[in-house]
């Protein structure tokens, strides 16, 4: 083409350029005014639910499952969603306490939203909620110590709320809801990924409680996890009359436990590992045949925490051979990658969270934070009033130094994910605690929860409504995240789920709790159906006590 004829042509489109301009700005402009209108209209509509917050909160928490027990939690919200159109899979990826909630719009089903939050408890941890002190409602029974009980209610309250914006407004999209089951074996998450739940999705949203809201986007400060169970076989005999005739498995269980200690000294500084004994013979005057030990391997990543785990195996193979016992089986429970959250999604997050705001605390929310803090030794400086976090992006390699897990990093890693983190419970906890436990079905769960799911809520309609924003989450997932690192579970085709943990525990304790299992047809709240005065502190007197009260 000449120069010439070049630059009529430019000259033409140069022409065309303002009647081509003016529609599309103008319909830019019209899918901006369609967007904020509807996220004033969710907004209202998940407040319009905040007895369901509250209902979905208490429920959860007077259950106090354990991992892979979760059954009454389990009843309780698939029943709630298939009353709301949500098709049910009960028992998903070979763990019975799992489930999968789906929700396909008339209008069309992409994009594909997965919506998780984890449900189970921690041994030990329960204590009556609204009470700034140790007063169990059953005496060494597992309770909602990381408050797991209130992540559901942040994800179906805003999943509800937009579902019936969607059936009016004929938006195209699939929700699907989902449970984090057994997150504190870390043994759940791997397996969904394993069995195809996120093949499709084009996000994964995923919650969780702390004493803020924020989300954060790049690699994590988590750390990557093995959790591996050593069995070691011997030989009985009697203990006191023939102890040469026996060979003690605990011996090797226990030599295990000391090499590894030894091996501390060589691990690097992020390293975090830690045991215990299940299965340490039957009774003294019996050399024990079996005893196992259970291990949980951390590290920063894939390689570095496989390695820490064929140190282990090593270690197991001389303490066998130490105590002339066999390794029996060295099976795999759990396992996790460290998380990397996606950049585009957080930051459509952020904006949300400064839109939505923190609660608004009563003077009773305060005192319950005061209390408690002060009755662990802390600052007794009461609950956030502010945002505390900016967006935060990835963690330097130079302060990852070890820390918790979660295997929301095998999801991370499969599809664009981010975490969102609500306040639902106080800040200056220990973790993995009774005190964690104390303000998860009170007005600070509940309202925190609220805020959660209004962000959630907010967020959802963002990746319905602006496909940019799911194009622009994959190409950082394909062209940054995933460019040299690829995801290898660390599961095998043939590890199954451990079904079979905390079976016990929730049978010996399962019988007494039921008693105080939450019954939102005669109470409003689980407060007023236990006869808790909010808050009861060391300074406010204890109520009467009848037979109804758990002790």
């Amino acid at each position: 083409m000449s120069l010439f004829r070049r630059a009529t042509l430019a000259a033409a489109l140069l022409a065309l350029a303002p009647a081509v301009a003016a529609p599309l700005a103008a319909q830019a402009t019209a899918d901006s005014a369609r967007l904020e209108r509807l996220k004033a209209e969710a907004l209202t509509r998940v407040e319009g639910r905040a007895k369901l917050v509250q209902e979905i909160i208490d429920h959860l928490f007077s259950f106090s499952e354990l991992g892979f027990q979760e059954f009454e939690t389990q009843r309780y919200l698939t029943g709630l969603l298939e009353q709301n159109g949500f098709q049910i899979t009960r028992g998903y990826a070979g763990m019975p306490s799992a489930w999968v909630a789906r929700w396909v719009s008339p209008a069309g089903a992409r994009p594909v939203i997965t919506m998780g939050s984890d449900v189970d408890g921690i041994p030990q941890s329960n204590n009556k909620p609204g009470v700034a002190y140790l007063d169990p409602q059953v005496q060494g029974a597992p309770g909602h110590g990381e408050g797991h009980n209130t992540g559901q209610a942040v994800n179906i309250a805003a999943a509800l709320s937009v579902k019936e914006l969607m059936i009016r407004d004929r938006i195209p999209g699939t929700i699907v809801i989902w449970p984090g089951i057994a997150e504190e074996q870390m043994a759940g998450k791997a397996f969904l990924v394993r069995e195809g739940l996120f093949r499709d999705a084009d996000v994964a949203l995923f919650t969780h409680v702390g004493n803020s809201l924020g989300v954060s986007w790049g690699q994590s400060g988590q750390t990557a996890l093995v959790s591996a169970i050593f069995r070691f076989k011997g030989t009985s005999a009697h203990a006191a009359g023939a102890p040469w005739r026996g060979r003690s498995a605990l011996d090797a269980a226990m030599l295990m436990g000391t090499g590894w200690e030894y091996q501390r000294e060589h691990n690097e500084l992020p390293t975090r590992s830690h045991y215990v004994i299940l299965d340490g013979g039957d009774q003294p005057n019996v050399v024990p045949p079996t005893a196992s030990i259970w291990f949980y391997f951390r590290e920063r990543d894939y390689p570095r925490t496989m390695a820490l785990f064929e140190a282990g195996k090593r270690i197991a193979r001389g303490a066998a051979m130490m105590a002339n016992v066999e390794l029996d089986t060295v099976m795999v429970v759990g396992s996790g990658w460290s998380g990397h959250f996606n950049k585009t999604i957080a930051e459509v997050t952020y904006e949300n969270i400064k839109r939505v705001g923190m609660p608004t605390w009563s003077d009773e929310d305060q005192a319950l934070a005061r209390g408690l803090q002060q009755e662990l030794g802390g600052q007794p400086r009461g609950l956030s009033t502010a945002v505390e976090f900016t967006l935060q992006g990835p963690t330097p390699e130079s302060q990852r130094m070890g820390g918790g897990s979660d295997d929301i990093g095998d999801v991370s890693w499969n599809v664009p994910t981010v975490t969102l983190r609500y306040p639902s419970n106080i800040p200056g906890l220990p973790g993995h605690n009774w005190s964690s436990s104390i303000a998860s079905a009170t007005p600070i769960a509940h309202k925190g929860a609220l805020q959660g799911a209004k962000v959630q809520a907010l967020t959802m309609l963002d990746i319905l409504l602006r496909p940019q924003v799911v194009a622009d989450a994959w190409k950082y997932f394909r062209e940054v995240q995933t460019a040299e690192t690829k995801y290898t579970p660390f599961i095998s085709p043939t590890d199954q789920p451990p079904i079979w943990m905390n079976a016990d525990i929730m049978a010996r304790y399962k019988p007494e709790l039921q008693k105080y299992y939450y019954d939102a047809r005669r109470y409003r709240t689980y407060l007023e159906q236990l006869g808790i005065r909010y808050p009861t502190t060391r300074a406010t007197p204890k109520p009467n006590m009848d037979e109804n009260d758990g002790r």
